[in-house]
C-alpha cells in the first residue's frame, strides 16, 4: 500500500475534539476504499490540517474524505523517508 499526506485548508478554530470527530466520519467508512487513516494534525489558528494514510490511491484518499463531509484535491504520495 501507498503512503499519502494531505492538506486541507478551512478549518481556523476547530478544536482537536472537532477534528477527532471528522477524523472518525473517515474512519467509519474508510474500509470501502481501501484506505487507512493513521493520523490528522491541525494548526487551528491558520485552520490547516494534515491527515497521513495509506491506501491503493490519492483518488482512493479524495473518495473518502468527500464522502465524510471534507473533500481536498490536495492530496500527495510519500515516495521517501529519512
Amino acid at each position: 500500500m501507498a503512503q499519502f499526506m494531505d492538506v486541507h485548508e478551512g478549518f481556523v478554530g476547530v478544536t482537536t475534539e472537532q477534528l477527532s470527530e471528522a477524523h472518525d466520519a473517515d474512519l467509519a467508512i474508510e474500509a470501502a476504499e481501501g484506505v487507512h487513516f493513521a493520523h490528522a494534525w491541525i494548526d487551528s489558528a491558520s485552520g490547516k490540517v494534515w491527515c497521513l494514510s495509506t491506501g491503493p490511491s490519492k483518488e482512493a484518499v479524495m473518495r473518502v474524505h468527500e464522502r465524510a463531509g471534507h473533500p481536498t484535491a490536495e492530496v500527495y504520495e510519500i515516495t521517501g523517508e529519512v
